[in-house]
């Protein structure tokens, strides 16, 4: 199995380009940090320490590296049997165009292997959002081929892999926690499903995306931002705090009710599913800043993602959201000068005000009641800090 990893950072080199190495791929990552494509080019191996219970060092070997813009890379996806990504949402239509220019090689060169893409990104169907920029950078003519040889599938992906510390001998060396979890959509696949210890297949890929985004990425940004709020630098540190916890915790159960009326999900299973989520944030071994956990907040805080469509779920079903509304009153509040986002939302709330900005950024002008409540709890925030 020809394998090319788009994203050689740490979650690339810690999760999904790991789980590859280990199912025996012949595994190129694609990069455009020339001096970390380099390195890995030269080394063609690093360490993963998997830390927590069942801590242990992981050796991959026989890994190659490109850039991603390069000719190498156009060819390479000419021939691959699978490309994955780990580039972070705002990238993949960076992506594309060189995706596309290998796929018009492929289809030139004859090769009618079916090959399967998957975007591994913390976002809801990324890959079909990435089909999208890929179509559009090919001719119309070819779209029928594409259609028929290459699979473009949806992923749900948790790890949590922060940044390695800056003393490491081997710069490549990548910290992760024990937890992983890779669900792809089989009814996207073409050809055979490839045998990757690691990877789960459902045919309801929905409910674990959500599941995912209601539970980890809420109950995680609520925690960053609650913890910035009180002046802590470490999700470990702030999960800790009873107070900010009782909040986390209570988010990640309002839209848990929503998955559970949503999924039919096990209502004791989910309660489980929480209190493992509240554990793995709690990791001593992980030192997770909340300002990069935060970053991004206008994404964060859009209506598809992690904080808005738990809230409209709420409202779907007649749920109760006062954990929600906290959580988002506490993105809104995030300050960062290293984040664009940050400082286009401390702008927004300057001129126009916190509801007119909850009602853009949120998509949320059919509900005014909601943005009150949502501008009060923000106001009394502000006062309090």
């Amino acid at each position: 199995m020809k394998a090319i990893h788009f994203g050689a950072g740490n979650i690339g080199r810690g999760f999904i380009g790991k789980l590859l190495a280990d199912a025996q791929a012949e595994l190129t990552f694609a990069d455009v940090n020339q001096p970390l494509v380099d390195q890995l080019a030269h080394q063609q191996s690093y360490q993963v320490n998997v830390v927590g219970e069942n801590a242990r060092v992981e050796q991959v070997n026989r890994v190659s590296a490109i850039h991603s813009n390069s000719a190498d890379a156009i060819q390479q996806i000419a021939q691959a049997d699978i490309i994955t990504t780990a580039v972070g949402p705002q990238v993949l239509s960076k992506i594309a165009h060189t995706l596309a220019q290998g796929l018009i090689v492929r289809h030139s060169n004859g090769n009618q292997q079916p090959m399967n893409i998957i975007a591994c990104e913390n976002m809801v169907r990324g890959t079909s959002q990435l089909k999208q920029h890929v179509l559009e950078a090919m001719p119309a003519e070819l779209h029928a081929w594409v259609e028929e040889h290459i699979g473009f599938v949806d992923s749900a992906v948790d790890r949590i892999v922060p940044p390695s510390a800056a003393a490491n001998d081997d710069p490549l060396e990548v910290t992760v926690e024990t937890f992983s979890e890779w669900i792809v959509d089989s009814t996207q696949f073409k050809g055979q499903l490839p045998q990757i210890t690691g990877m789960e297949s459902t045919a309801n890929l929905m409910a674990y995306v959500e599941r995912k985004l209601f539970t980890l990425n809420t109950g995680h940004a609520i925690t960053a931002y609650l913890g910035q709020l009180a002046g802590y630098q470490t999700i470990r540190e702030a999960i800790l705090d009873p107070a900010i916890r009782t909040v986390v915790k209570g988010a990640m159960e309002e839209s848990g009710a929503v998955l559970i009326k949503r999924y039919n999900f096990d209502p004791q299973q989910h309660a489980a599913y929480i209190e493992k989520i509240l554990g793995r944030f709690e990791n001593p071994y992980l030192h997770d800043d909340v300002e990069r956990v935060g970053r991004q907040p206008l994404r964060k805080l859009s209506a598809g993602d992690r904080l808005i469509k738990p809230l409209r779920g709420t409202l779907e079903y007649g749920l109760t959201n006062h954990n929600l509304i906290m959580g988002i009153a506490a993105a809104l509040s995030y300050r960062s000068h290293q984040d664009p986002q940050a400082l286009e939302m401390a702008t927004l709330l300057n001129d126009q005000g916190v509801n007119r900005t909850v009602m853009q950024v949120c998509e949320l002008e059919d509900q005014p009641e909601l943005v009150a409540q949502i501008a009060n709890v923000y106001n009394a925030m502000q006062r309090k800090a």
